[in-house]
């Protein structure tokens, strides 16, 4: 199972971002836990300055703006 966390403050763009973790997660047929952190010192953590983030199995994969569906399936896959 991969660990998501979904890293900002509760934003249109981050709750996309967490609908788009699940949907490309379902899609690959992968499980995967979601967690959202609005924590700023929590998001400080991951040093991302920019939100929404992900962070998939400890690992910053993305920072700012949205990602894109086909780098999402990749670090999913990883």
């Amino acid at each position: 199972m991969k660990d998501v966390k979904v890293l900002g403050p509760g934003c249109k763009r981050c709750e996309a971002t967490e609908a788009m973790v699940k949907n490309a997660a379902s899609k690959l047929g992968i499980d995967v836990k979601v967690e959202k952190v609005t924590d700023y010192a929590e998001i400080a953590k991951f040093g991302i300055a920019s939100t929404p983030g992900i962070v998939v199995d400890g690992k910053v994969v993305h920072a700012g703006g949205l990602p894109k569906e086909d780098a999402l399936e990749t670090w999913l896959r990883a």
